[in-house]
């Protein structure tokens, strides 16, 4: 895996990958940056990652999946995202700080847009405002809910408890105190102080973890 750029994003998802087990080359313009980083990485390289013949010198062509971390310049971003695609990267994941740097970067063929900032500040503003323990949504609307069991729906196994018709969510795992999480099946009870995944819509989720 290759990450460009070290930023707080790039340092800190290029430390995570390492942690996983993952060979991580990373690349950044700044000596001083690379330096604080190097004795923790399988590789990093000071260079200039809008450059492709010095990303072809590194042989980051030769990588299946690399990471765009820079945010804040916008054009070292547009051309670093570029050079990958041109490059022919077969998975390229870049970071973008806005609406429009998304969109311009999905439109020069990025694979795969992320917006940290923008989609931790939904995700907290979820559990700041609801009773939910842990929050995840996906496309079209789609989440994942972590939180406690309602009380009405304790005592009885979830085929008895018409969760799914009554509020639109399906209960798809449960953690007792002390045990790790199961999936959830139609004969399972729920009991007091148990744990549950919830999917469906967001709203319909959002409305959910709020009866716990």
């Amino acid at each position: 895996m290759a990450v460009l750029g070290l930023g707080r994003f790039g340092k800190s998802l290029a430390l995570e990958l390492m942690s996983q087990g993952a060979e991580v080359l990373g690349v950044d313009a700044s000596d001083a940056v690379v330096q604080k980083i190097a004795n923790r990485l399988t590789h990093a390289v000071v260079a200039d990652t809008t450059d492709e013949e010095s990303l072809r010198q590194l042989s980051v062509h030769e990588f299946d999946r690399a990471v765009v971390g820079i945010g804040s310049d916008l054009e070292a971003s547009l051309l670093t995202a570029s050079a990958l695609i041109n490059m022919g990267v077969a998975n390229v994941w870049a970071k973008a700080i806005s609406n429009s740097h998304a969109k311009i970067l999905t439109q020069i063929g990025v694979h795969h847009v992320v917006r940290p900032e923008h989609d931790m500040g939904k995700r907290v503003a979820h559990l700041v405002r609801g009773r939910m323990i842990d929050y995840i949504e996906f496309d079209d609307g789609f989440a994942m809910v972590k939180t406690t069991a309602p009380a009405f729906a304790t005592g009885r196994s979830l085929g008895a408890t018409s969760i799914r018709t009554d509020h639109g969510v399906t209960v798809v795992a449960i953690k007792r105190p002390g045990e790790g999480f199961t999936y959830a099946a139609a004969d399972t009870i729920l009991h007091p102080g148990d744990t549950i995944i919830v999917s469906g819509k967001v709203r319909d989720t959002e409305r959910f973890a709020e009866l716990s």
